[in-house]
Protein backbone atom coordinates (compact mmCIF):
# COMPACT_ATOMS: atom_id res chain seq x y z
CA UNK A 1 0.00 0.00 0.00
CA UNK A 2 1.59 2.98 -0.81
CA UNK A 3 1.23 6.36 -2.52
CA UNK A 4 2.42 6.73 -6.20
CA UNK A 5 2.82 9.69 -8.77
CA UNK A 6 0.51 10.01 -11.04
CA UNK A 7 1.19 10.66 -14.57
CA UNK A 8 -0.06 14.39 -16.24
CA UNK A 9 -0.95 15.27 -19.97
CA UNK A 10 1.67 14.38 -22.35
CA UNK A 11 3.03 11.06 -20.27
CA UNK A 12 2.82 8.64 -23.56
CA UNK A 13 1.59 6.37 -21.23
CA UNK A 14 -1.83 8.00 -20.31
CA UNK A 15 -2.29 7.39 -24.76
CA UNK A 16 -1.20 4.05 -24.73
CA UNK A 17 -4.25 0.78 -24.89
CA UNK A 18 -4.13 -0.62 -21.65
CA UNK A 19 -3.57 -5.10 -21.64
CA UNK A 20 -6.33 -6.97 -19.98
CA UNK A 21 -5.14 -8.73 -16.61
CA UNK A 22 -4.90 -12.23 -16.77
CA UNK A 23 -3.46 -12.76 -13.29
CA UNK A 24 -5.48 -12.20 -10.57
CA UNK A 25 -2.42 -12.34 -8.22
CA UNK A 26 -1.12 -10.91 -4.83
CA UNK A 27 0.40 -7.97 -7.35
CA UNK A 28 -3.32 -6.91 -8.65
CA UNK A 29 -3.75 -6.75 -5.03
CA UNK A 30 -1.62 -4.30 -4.52
CA UNK A 31 -1.88 -2.64 -7.98
CA UNK A 32 -5.87 -1.82 -6.60
CA UNK A 33 -4.46 -1.31 -3.56
CA UNK A 34 -1.93 1.46 -4.80
CA UNK A 35 -4.81 2.71 -6.65
CA UNK A 36 -6.91 3.22 -4.06
CA UNK A 37 -4.59 5.24 -1.97
CA UNK A 38 -3.35 7.50 -4.38
CA UNK A 39 -6.96 8.23 -5.39
CA UNK A 40 -8.14 8.48 -2.16
CA UNK A 41 -4.55 11.29 -0.70
CA UNK A 42 -5.41 13.08 -4.26
CA UNK A 43 -8.52 13.14 -4.42
CA UNK A 44 -10.47 12.11 -7.12
CA UNK A 45 -13.20 10.21 -8.15
CA UNK A 46 -11.13 7.88 -10.00
CA UNK A 47 -8.11 6.51 -11.18
CA UNK A 48 -7.22 3.67 -13.75
CA UNK A 49 -3.86 2.25 -13.79
CA UNK A 50 -1.61 3.96 -16.69
CA UNK A 51 -2.41 6.93 -14.72
CA UNK A 52 0.14 5.37 -12.29
CA UNK A 53 2.53 4.08 -15.16
CA UNK A 54 0.64 0.63 -15.03
CA UNK A 55 -0.67 -0.63 -18.74
CA UNK A 56 -3.30 -3.04 -17.09
CA UNK A 57 -6.83 -2.81 -17.46
CA UNK A 58 -7.89 -1.61 -14.16
CA UNK A 59 -9.40 1.15 -12.43
CA UNK A 60 -10.43 2.47 -9.00
CA UNK A 61 -13.76 5.09 -8.04
CA UNK A 62 -15.23 7.09 -5.18
CA UNK A 63 -17.96 8.49 -5.83
CA UNK A 64 -21.02 9.62 -3.29
CA UNK A 65 -18.76 7.41 -0.50
CA UNK A 66 -18.77 4.48 -2.23
CA UNK A 67 -14.94 3.36 -3.03
CA UNK A 68 -14.40 0.38 -5.25
CA UNK A 69 -12.54 -1.18 -7.92
CA UNK A 70 -13.45 -2.36 -11.54
CA UNK A 71 -10.80 -4.80 -13.26
CA UNK A 72 -11.22 -5.79 -17.27
CA UNK A 73 -14.58 -3.37 -17.52
CA UNK A 74 -16.99 -3.41 -20.74
CA UNK A 75 -19.49 -0.71 -20.50
CA UNK A 76 -23.39 -0.48 -21.78
CA UNK A 77 -23.92 2.68 -22.44
CA UNK A 78 -27.48 4.31 -22.52
CA UNK A 79 -28.45 6.81 -25.45
CA UNK A 80 -29.16 9.63 -23.35
CA UNK A 81 -26.48 11.43 -22.58
CA UNK A 82 -25.86 14.52 -19.64
CA UNK A 83 -23.78 17.36 -19.96
CA UNK A 84 -21.81 18.36 -16.87
CA UNK A 85 -18.10 19.41 -15.54
CA UNK A 86 -15.40 16.65 -15.97
CA UNK A 87 -11.68 16.80 -14.67
CA UNK A 88 -9.16 14.46 -14.39
CA UNK A 89 -5.93 13.78 -11.80
CA UNK A 90 -4.13 13.85 -14.70
CA UNK A 91 -4.21 17.50 -15.74
CA UNK A 92 -5.17 18.76 -12.53
CA UNK A 93 -6.93 22.39 -12.16
CA UNK A 94 -8.74 21.61 -15.75
CA UNK A 95 -12.39 21.16 -15.36
CA UNK A 96 -14.47 21.65 -18.65
CA UNK A 97 -18.04 20.42 -19.12
CA UNK A 98 -18.09 17.08 -21.59
CA UNK A 99 -21.24 15.31 -22.79
CA UNK A 100 -21.22 11.99 -21.54
CA UNK A 101 -24.29 8.59 -21.44
CA UNK A 102 -26.61 9.48 -18.35
CA UNK A 103 -26.48 5.55 -17.73
CA UNK A 104 -23.97 2.83 -17.34
CA UNK A 105 -24.09 -0.95 -16.54
CA UNK A 106 -20.38 -1.95 -16.21
CA UNK A 107 -19.26 -5.14 -15.86
CA UNK A 108 -15.77 -6.79 -15.37
CA UNK A 109 -14.08 -8.67 -11.80
CA UNK A 110 -12.97 -7.77 -8.78
CA UNK A 111 -9.26 -7.78 -8.02
CA UNK A 112 -10.12 -11.66 -7.16
CA UNK A 113 -11.56 -12.76 -10.36
CA UNK A 114 -14.86 -12.78 -9.15
CA UNK A 115 -17.60 -11.21 -11.55
CA UNK A 116 -19.06 -7.44 -11.02
CA UNK A 117 -21.67 -6.10 -12.48
CA UNK A 118 -21.78 -2.04 -11.57
CA UNK A 119 -25.38 0.14 -12.77
CA UNK A 120 -24.52 3.81 -12.47
CA UNK A 121 -26.31 7.27 -13.46
CA UNK A 122 -25.06 10.82 -13.55
CA UNK A 123 -21.99 11.18 -11.55
CA UNK A 124 -20.96 7.54 -11.40
CA UNK A 125 -21.88 6.76 -14.82
CA UNK A 126 -18.99 9.72 -15.61
CA UNK A 127 -16.55 8.24 -13.73
CA UNK A 128 -16.95 4.90 -14.72
CA UNK A 129 -16.77 6.29 -18.83
CA UNK A 130 -13.80 8.62 -17.74
CA UNK A 131 -12.02 5.86 -16.30
CA UNK A 132 -12.75 2.84 -18.82
CA UNK A 133 -11.33 5.57 -21.51
CA UNK A 134 -8.50 5.89 -19.65
CA UNK A 135 -7.63 1.99 -20.36
CA UNK A 136 -8.00 2.66 -23.95
CA UNK A 137 -6.03 5.54 -24.15
CA UNK A 138 -8.53 7.90 -24.24
CA UNK A 139 -8.78 11.43 -22.08
CA UNK A 140 -11.43 13.49 -21.68
CA UNK A 141 -10.52 16.06 -23.35
CA UNK A 142 -10.38 13.77 -26.29
CA UNK A 143 -14.74 13.86 -25.87
CA UNK A 144 -14.80 17.28 -25.91
CA UNK A 145 -16.28 19.29 -28.66
CA UNK A 146 -13.63 21.94 -31.06
CA UNK A 147 -14.76 24.93 -28.49
CA UNK A 148 -14.42 23.78 -25.27
CA UNK A 149 -11.54 21.37 -26.23
CA UNK A 150 -9.75 25.18 -27.17
CA UNK A 151 -10.57 25.84 -24.12
CA UNK A 152 -8.97 22.74 -22.09
CA UNK A 153 -5.96 22.77 -23.81
CA UNK A 154 -4.97 26.64 -23.58
CA UNK A 155 -5.85 25.90 -19.95
CA UNK A 156 -3.32 23.11 -19.82
CA UNK A 157 -0.68 25.07 -21.75
CA UNK A 158 -0.91 27.91 -18.71
CA UNK A 159 -0.86 25.33 -15.89
CA UNK A 160 2.64 25.05 -13.98
CA UNK A 161 3.16 21.46 -14.32
CA UNK A 162 2.65 21.37 -18.15
CA UNK A 163 5.56 20.99 -20.47
CA UNK A 164 3.53 22.02 -22.96
CA UNK A 165 5.19 25.65 -24.73
CA UNK A 166 3.00 28.59 -23.94
CA UNK A 167 1.45 29.50 -27.55
CA UNK A 168 3.55 31.95 -29.58
CA UNK A 169 1.74 35.68 -29.43
CA UNK A 170 3.65 37.49 -33.00
CA UNK A 171 3.75 40.77 -33.03
CA UNK A 172 4.29 42.80 -36.32
CA UNK A 173 7.99 44.47 -37.20
CA UNK A 174 6.47 47.40 -38.75
CA UNK A 175 5.18 50.55 -36.61
CA UNK A 176 1.04 50.61 -36.67
CA UNK A 177 1.18 54.14 -35.07
CA UNK A 178 -2.13 52.69 -32.85
CA UNK A 179 -3.75 51.98 -35.59
CA UNK A 180 -5.27 48.43 -36.08
CA UNK A 181 -5.33 46.95 -39.35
Amino acid sequence: MAIRDIRLFGDPVLRTKAVPVVDFDKQLRMLVSDLTDTMLDAPGAGLAAPQLGVGLRVFTYNVDGVVGHLVNPTLRLSAETQDGPEGCLSIPGVTVDCVRSRTVVATGFSMYGDPVTLEGSDTFARCLQHESDHLDGVLFVDRLDPERRKVAMRAIRAAEWSGLDAPVVKTSPHATFGRGF
